[in-house]
């Protein structure tokens, strides 16, 4: 055990640092090429990697970006030189821009309408089973009785055209929100349309082209 009068004596005898040497911190291995590879057993799959710095390797090392990039801290200051080019030419990179600038790549290649691909395809939650469910559950309703056979109307259409389309979209998803666990129980088509309404609000909040 480690005592004021012990350290002490460390100092006047001039041997502190050699009694109580500073613990140096290791940083962390590495990852090799391999555990970067996200296509060696699905040539077709998408990057998987959450965290810049891993992203961009996985990028680099299946030759999906021109590209090489190097970190000698575990990804905190990253540089990058183009492939078969100097890498004493290598430059620091920004993980913020680079990661804007793949972004603005997907979205000129997929165009405006398109969803780029998932960063990952691992649900921890089964978000992507779920939001299939509701995508099945909203198709039905279109073959329901209060859509128009005539025209595709229904009725939220005439709610829309005085303006009250938000405001009944978000008390309805309100609405099935409060009532789930109480009548009928945990009833899954109260999560489903309150899902249904959820997307209706955002629709109508931010895809109207009439606004």
């Amino acid at each position: 055990m480690v005592n004021a009068w012990s350290l002490a004596a460390s100092i006047l005898d001039g041997t502190f640092d050699e009694d109580y040497p500073i613990m140096k911190i290791e940083p962390e291995p590495a990852h090799s090429d391999y555990y970067y590879d996200y296509t060696r057993n699905d040539p077709e799959a998408e990057n998987p990697f959450t965290e810049a710095f891993d992203y961009l390797m996985g990028e680099s090392v299946t030759g999906k970006t021109p590209w090489i990039y190097e970190s000698p801290d575990g990804g905190k200051t990253v540089y990058r030189y183009e492939r078969g080019t100097d890498p004493l030419k290598r430059e620091l990179v920004d993980l913020n821009v680079e990661m804007a600038d793949i972004d603005d790549q997907y979205s000129h290649h997929f165009g405006n309408n398109t969803v780029s691909p998932y960063i990952t395809k691992t649900f921890k939650y089964e978000e992507d089973a779920i939001l299939k469910q509701a995508e099945e559950y909203i198709a039905k309703t279109y073959e329901l009785h209060y859509t128009s056979d005539k025209g595709n109307y229904q009725t939220l259409d005439l709610i829309e055209s005085i303006g009250d389309a938000e405001a009944f979209c978000r008390s309805n998803a309100i609405k099935y929100l409060s009532r789930f666990g109480k009548k009928d129980g945990k009833n899954r088509k109260d999560i489903l349309k309150a899902i249904h309404y959820c997307t209706l609000l955002y629709h109508f909040s931010f895809n109207d082209n009439s606004n």
